[in-house]
């Protein structure tokens, strides 16, 4: 069951890069960007991931969190984290729980062929632990700008 607009989301366990445990309300009192994407070292993901790291000072000092969120695995993403110089945590959801909670695992044609595959979305959650964006089916390009333009509207609407 996706989690609804203007809703708690459902309770959320998952591990992430740092030996950081995600759960719902682990980050009350900020906002949080998920942002799902399809696999590490990939280059559309590599250049998502670079376009939220250049822009997380920002991200941080709007009052928000950021995690990226794959199927890979936590040796994956240690690797990954490290070789971008990333400065946020990455979800290790190996058994797809979020993936499919947050309905981004699509069907998809790859070289002629149907796979399963992660629908890059990204989901904004509230200070108050509430889901209030999301966007699905995203192009890399302008996308982190939006997501940040987004944060600091709850920033404001906060004060």
């Amino acid at each position: 069951m996706t989690p609804a607009i203007n809703k708690p989301l459902p309770e959320i366990d998952a591990q992430a890069t740092g030996g950081v445990k995600f759960t719902a309300n682990a980050f009350l009192g900020k906002s949080v960007v998920l942002y799902f994407y399809p696999k590490d070292n990939t280059p559309g993901c590599t250049t998502e991931a670079m376009q939220f790291r250049d822009r997380h000072k920002d991200f941080v000092k709007a009052g928000a969190i950021v995690f990226g969120v794959s199927r890979d695995n936590m040796v994956s993403h240690d690797k990954f984290k490290q070789a971008l110089e990333l400065p946020f945590e990455l979800i290790a959801d190996t058994e797809e729980k979020l993936c499919h909670m947050f309905g981004v695992v699509k069907n998809k044609i790859m070289y002629g062929k149907k796979v399963k595959g992660i629908e890059r979305s990204t989901f904004l959650i509230a200070p108050n632990g509430i889901l209030v964006g999301e966007w699905r089916g995203i192009k890399v390009a302008g996308h982190v700008d939006e997501v940040l333009k987004a944060v600091k509207g709850l920033k404001k609407e906060a004060a």
